[in-house]
């Protein structure tokens, strides 16, 4: 661990990512991935064009009322503003904490067809000291697990689990708090006691490899995917979403972890805000439960942005949907979701 944190502010940088009505903001997208984005909506992509909706997000006046922390990319974190302040620096002044996805993404499982693992463990231990150097509090890495025909094999259950498990250590060593990210994916047509399965056998192995790893669970904040039938599924209502979820939790998450922050995972805005306070209010839990949402809350901000480029309508949008989740994040589900 870098000199000077400690497990006990590592404890603390965790338990204010979840903080009671906030969760976090997930803005990083890959240059790909953003500029697909842009070009869909008619922007041109550039790097001018990304660093100026990053700024629009980021800079938001009253952001950190519901956003405790904002998971940057590469790119992002070495941006500034228009007058030249540094993203990380933006961020903090306002009190909301900068984070960094480090991992470099899911690439095909030798011997396992249509599986992933996910890659990024070279280099990692000198590219967390760059990034707390730069001012980074937490850090991200997103496993991905398919459902389908004889999927998931156990060996990319456990492939994805070490890799998370190895990445949680090297992040608490080096002074980031992990996000822990084991996503099974919608894609299929799966029902959603199939995706309770899976679940179930991820998280099961997610947290024995934590273990094994030695990571301090009261310093990590888990970021799983919902129960949820496949897109092509059957479907399933948010109170079914909501007790197949808790339960899977309860029976799976050790009580230590500081807490929960769902991803979306493609669900749209309404249907990820009001899963989110349907389960808060099957409490009390172990943890908190919140969010850590991207498209669920950009792509309403990002679809007014490009329209004509108008920078107020733009943020009203994204304190509205932060709000939204905010207030979910404790149970309450507001008109406007």
């Amino acid at each position: 661990m870098m000199e000077g944190m400690t497990d006990i502010d590592l404890r603390a940088t965790a338990a204010a990512m979840v903080r009671p009505g906030t969760g976090i903001l997930a803005a990083d997208e890959s240059t790909g991935t953003c500029n697909g984005r842009l070009e869909k909506l008619g922007v041109d992509p550039t790097e001018e064009s990304r660093r100026a909706y990053r700024e629009l997000l980021l800079g938001a006046d009253g952001l950190a009322e519901h956003v405790s922390g904002v998971i940057l990319f590469d790119e992002t974190i070495r941006q500034a503003t228009a007058d030249g302040t540094s993203f990380p620096d933006l961020l903090t002044a306002q009190g909301i904490l900068p984070g960094i996805k480090v991992d470099t993404g899911a690439k095909p499982l030798a011997g396992a067809s249509g599986e992933t693992v996910t890659e990024g463990l070279d280099g990692l231990r000198e590219r967390i000291t760059e990034y707390v150097g730069m001012g980074a509090k937490f850090a991200k890495w997103r496993a991905v697990i398919n459902i389908g025909d004889g999927l998931p094999s156990r060996g990319a259950i456990v492939a994805n689990a070490h890799a998370l498990a190895r990445y949680a250590a090297l992040c608490q060593e080096g002074g980031l708090v992990p996000i822990v990210e084991p996503e099974v994916l919608m894609e299929g047509d799966h029902d959603i006691d199939r995706c309770r399965e899976v679940t179930d056998d991820a998280l099961v192995e997610v947290f024995a490899q934590l273990r094994l790893a030695k990571v301090d669970l009261a310093a990590i904040v888990l970021k799983p995917s919902m129960v949820l039938p496949g897109k092509a599924g059957p479907s399933a209502d948010a109170a079914t979403v909501a007790a197949a979820t808790v339960d899977c939790l309860k029976q799976n998450v050790p009580a230590a972890v500081a807490g929960i922050a769902f991803l979306s995972g493609g669900q749209g805005p309404a249907a990820a805000t009001e899963h989110l306070a349907t389960m808060v209010g099957l409490g009390p839990l172990p943890w908190p439960l919140t969010f850590s949402y991207g498209r669920a809350i950009q792509d309403d901000v990002l679809a007014s942005w490009a329209a004509d480029h108008d920078l107020a309508a733009a943020r009203a949008i994204l304190l509205e949907r932060a709000a939204a989740n905010g207030d979910a994040s404790q149970g309450k589900l507001p008109a406007a979701a």
